[in-house]
């Protein structure tokens, strides 16, 4: 049966609420000890091995404080997103922390980072997280990402990692992005694409949906909408060695035929690049 776009956010944040509460999650946010299919256990001392496996760098991974890693993700949008000091950057499901505080380290105490998470424990780990790390330019705020607690262009660069295809309603989360960039803002964000048509049982899976499987748009679908919400320059790259660990997320399964990781970049227009009315 289809569930209704509802259903599908409280099964979603009932399944991140328990990663935040057990610190026992796989590489995109199954619980350990759920009845999960998509889950395999995850030892809270593998986090570590499971951001390297994704892209990010041994520097990176010992500067943020402990707790913010909970192995959650498909890749490195640090890698991607070129931040700059003195910039405002924000994070899309921004979990415990982990991407805003890598991103706080890159600016150095100049500009802002903002996590948005619609999770309430996520957000009072992250922020616990933000003051024994003793972040001064970082803020965590609770809300939907199709629904951005976020001023209209306010933001420089817009991250996430593994987030965007939870969410039953894209097209609204690239409208919202696009509305908060500045004029001439990007957004960098590493998620799963579908490479081929999902088969209508893993779609309707929501445990499947959970684990950042059943929710995967393929490159045209993302090309349609990322258009239709106004931005240019878009850049879609698959990461095919990216089946190496998503073959883990659903032991004895072939969902790797169908997903893999990719980069998804793009920007707004800058002012000059608008044409007025009737032009």
């Amino acid at each position: 049966m289809k569930k209704n776009h509802d259903e599908i956010r409280e099964a979603v944040r009932e399944n991140y609420s328990k990663v935040a509460e057990n610190s026992a999650a796989n590489n995109c946010g199954c619980v350990a000890d759920s009845d999960n299919s998509c889950c395999a256990p995850a030892p809270t001392n593998s986090f570590y091995q499971i951001s390297a496996k994704l892209g990010y760098s041994e520097n990176e991974l010992q500067t943020i404080p402990e707790g913010a890693n909970l192995g959650l993700g498909c890749g490195n949008p640090q890698a991607i997103a070129a931040i700059q000091k003195g910039e405002t950057v924000l994070d899309l499901g921004s979990g415990a922390g982990f991407d805003v505080f890598l991103a706080a380290n890159q600016l150095e105490n100049t500009g802002k980072a903002i996590g948005v998470d619609m999770t309430p424990k996520m957000i009072s780990t992250a922020r616990e997280n933000a003051r024994k790390g003793k972040y001064t330019n970082v803020e965590f705020r609770l809300g939907e990402i199709e629904y951005l607690p976020v001023a209209d262009n306010s933001v420089d660069v817009v991250i996430s990692n593994c987030v965007i295809n939870l969410s039953p309603e894209k097209q609204k989360v690239f409208n919202e992005v696009f509305r908060v960039l500045k004029p001439g803002g990007r957004i960098a964000v590493s998620d799963v694409i579908a490479t081929t048509i999902l088969p209508k049982k893993v779609k309707e899976d929501m445990a499947m949906y959970s684990s950042c499987i059943s929710g995967a748009s393929t490159i045209q679908e993302l090309e349609r909408m990322l258009t239709r919400a106004g931005f240019v320059n878009i850049k879609i790259s698959p990461k095919n060695e990216s089946k190496a660990f998503i073959r883990e997320w659903a032991p004895g399964t072939t969902i790797h035929d169908y997903i893999v990781s990719a980069t998804i970049e793009a920007s707004k227009p800058n002012l000059a690049q608008v044409s007025p009315p009737g032009v």
